[in-house]
């Protein structure tokens, strides 16, 4: 299983962003600027396998309570619209 740091970090502007790392390579390294995006390149990364993938997940020292608050809450909604969106295609 190959595993993918999810890193937040801030910006000077104080908002947050996620990078990511496939560990298995030197040089790959992509930057998410909101859970969408996030959740599209972690599926693409995953999809070179097999999705067998692992996320582990950490935030630098900057990182603010809030902000990986707001990081936590943002992936919930999310992952209840991913929800809503199967149970209406079993449905119909």
């Amino acid at each position: 299983m190959v595993i993918i740091e999810s890193v937040i970090k801030s910006n000077p502007m104080g908002r947050w962003y996620i990078e990511l790392r496939d560990t298995t390579k030197e040089k790959s390294i992509e930057m998410c600027i909101d859970i969408n995006d996030y959740a599209k390149k972690i599926e693409m990364m995953g999809a070179e396998y097999g999705g067998e993938v692992e996320v582990a997940w950490s935030s630098d020292e900057n990182v603010t309570p809030e902000q990986i608050n707001e990081v936590r809450m943002q992936m919930m909604v999310y992952e209840s619209e991913i929800e809503t969106q199967k149970n209406k295609q079993m449905e119909g």
